[in-house]
């Protein structure tokens, strides 16, 4: 896992230690010594993690970090402020600035390793999450949710775990009233286990000491399940547990205090890990939304044809000899042009979006629905029997022609109807083949006077 990381220091000396220390365990270094050069260097080489001095000439380290956390090349990159100031004030500022962690020196070489191996593991996967999303974007396939919308903490959740003669039980109303987050409090492990398993949360905070379990399995158990796996970990350790702190860090866990932890930086910190938490969601939004897009038809909602053809031969791998049959639905609506030269293709557009309506209320849930062209559908159903298939076919038919179809600029329902062609898989036969037969059938309906259902075997 080893990575490259950027040392900023104006000092030499100090930068030739951490070199050392850093080569040792195999991470690249690269060095820079003022903020202008860290900031240069960052956007050119594109770092897992900044080490950053606060105590700089020229700008310090704090506006340092706050343009790198500002700038869209560079906001995703982990940054580590390492200083000798040991005030709170300067904590909180370096953590408001967007610092990812703020150590003071003298610190342990585990605290920083662990952190350091932490966040390089947490910056490749979101590395891995960019990556696909500016593919999709370069291929003009980027999803409708933007990834740099700004962070409202009213929307993110949070669950604090603590026994409630827990000092932490009295930072519940302080978090709120700073970040105005939903913030809930279990009482052991029993009651995070029943809240975790019918709630979600972005974020959890586990106290060190609790009567009724161990806060490490409780981490061990959000890092598990796969519906918790994304919630950002807290946790908070007696003085001088590094070892296990270490550990923590090991298994997942985002973040960890000692305590009794300073409710202040406990808040800066939790608002560090809402915001990575709310960046990561936003890619992973951005790809589903770019996955729907690329397999999905924008005007009505169905599955295109290359999901459909792929989609197909697996539903075809999966079909059991013997058992019940797979069938196949072509569809066309009958004279859909005129619809257009009559009344234009905004109206013809409200016919396909009533007809995919209809179709998908006519079918079964596990049936592949898609749309294949411009007024031509198919509809794919595993596991039916010949003569259910045959009346699926049949209600859709009736269901478009019995209704008139209501446009907003129409005075009279519209009379559309549809033709449909019916075939059934045979053994060894390629899903091709079973759509052209089926779309075989559907120009029998059309050459026989449309709006009726044909069989491929009577084609």
């Amino acid at each position: 896992m080893p990575g490259r990381i950027l040392v900023v220091d104006d000092v030499a000396a100090n930068r030739l230690i951490a070199r050392a220390k850093l080569t040792a365990s195999y991470y690249d270094v690269i060095e820079a010594e003022s903020g202008e050069q860290a900031i240069e260097l960052a956007e050119r080489e594109q770092p897992d993690l900044i080490l950053l001095d606060v105590l700089m000439p020229g700008i310090d380290g704090f506006e340092t970090c706050r343009r790198l956390k500002s700038g869209r090349t560079t906001m995703h990159i982990p940054v580590v402020m390492l200083t000798a100031l040991d005030q709170q004030a300067d904590r909180l500022r370096g953590l408001d600035a967007g610092a990812d962690d703020f150590l003071s020196k003298p610190y342990p070489d585990m605290a920083l390793f662990t952190r350091v191996s932490s966040l390089i593991r947490m910056k490749q996967m979101i590395d891995e999450l960019r990556l696909r999303h500016e593919t999709s974007r370069e291929l003009g396939l980027e999803g409708l949710t933007s990834i740099d919308a700004g962070l409202n903490f009213a929307d993110s959740s949070v669950l604090l775990v603590c026994d409630s003669s827990d000092l932490m039980a009295g930072t519940v109303a302080d978090i709120r009233n700073r970040l105005g987050c939903a913030i809930e409090t279990a009482e052991g492990e029993a009651a995070a286990r029943a809240l975790l398993a019918s709630n979600r949360y972005d974020a959890c905070v586990i106290g060190p000491n609790l009567s009724d379990g161990e806060p490490m399995r409780i981490a061990s158990l959000l890092r598990a399940r796969p519906e918790t796996r994304q919630t950002s970990v807290m946790m908070v350790f007696p003085p001088g547990d590094l070892s296990k702190a270490h550990l923590a860090m090991e298994m997942g866990v985002a973040d960890y205090l000692t305590y009794p932890p300073d409710f202040a930086e406990l808040t800066a910190r939790l608002k560090v890990q809402l915001r990575r938490k709310h960046y990561s969601d936003r890619l992973r939004s951005s790809m589903h939304d770019t996955l729907v897009m690329a397999v999905t038809d924008p005007l009505t909602g169905l599955y295109n044809r290359r999901y459909t053809n792929n989609h197909l031969e697996s539903l075809i791998a999966r079909h059991q000899p013997g058992g019940q049959g797979l069938a196949a639905m072509a569809l066309d609506l009958d004279r859909f042009k005129s619809i257009n030269d009559s009344h234009g293709h905004g109206a013809g557009d409200e016919v396909l979006r009533e007809f995919a309506r209809r179709l998908s209320e006519n079918v079964r849930g596990i049936d592949l629905v898609s749309r294949v062209g411009g007024e031509e559908f198919l509809v794919v159903m595993p596991d039916i029997l010949a003569e259910n298939a045959e009346r699926v076919a049949e209600r859709v038919r009736a269901a478009v022609e019995e209704t008139g179809f209501r446009l907003k600029d129409t005075p009279a329902p519209l009379s559309v109807t549809v033709s449909i062609g019916l075939a059934f898989h045979r053994p060894g036969e390629a899903g091709s083949t079973l759509i052209n037969r089926a779309d075989a059938a559907l120009y029998a309906s059309k050459n026989s006077g449309r709006n009726m259902v044909t069989l491929a075997a009577a084609a």
